[in-house]
């Protein structure tokens, strides 16, 4: 992760700064793409996974916050369930992440780029279909 924050423009009060740190983006991009129909999980790293197991919940895992010069940029990594339009539910992750990041960071992005890393299958419902 980097060790930039996000400084926020504020009108001249004279109140101070505010600053966001990456990991702050990381939490509302994870949960805003996890909340799109069709995203099974998001993927993350090896210690994020065996962080979990050990009852933490990450809500960053599977976003990557880089600053670049034009504007924030994030990569999303996740997996999408069965049967569903790849590149809608990107879309909607797209719109749903740079959304949820205005309304609460009031940070534009320039990019958010969505990595497809595998389909979730659902075989609860397969398993049954087999038996019929």
């Amino acid at each position: 992760m980097t060790e930039h924050v996000f400084e926020m423009e504020q009108e001249h009060s004279g109140l101070g700064k505010v600053e966001i740190a990456p990991e702050v983006i990381e939490v509302i991009a994870g949960i805003a793409a996890s909340e799109v129909d069709g995203v099974a999980q998001m993927r993350g790293n090896f210690a994020a996974g065996v962080v979990e197991r050990f009852g933490k919940k990450n809500h960053g895992k599977g976003v990557k916050v880089d600053l670049k010069e034009d504007g924030v940029a994030i990569d999303i990594y996740c997996l999408i369930q069965f049967g569903v339009s790849i590149p809608t539910v990107a879309k909607k992750i797209q719109e749903n992440v740079r959304q949820a990041l205005f309304n609460m960071t009031g940070l534009e992005t320039s990019e958010i780029n969505v990595h497809v890393v595998g389909i979730q299958f659902d075989t609860a419902k397969q398993e049954q279909e087999v038996e019929q």
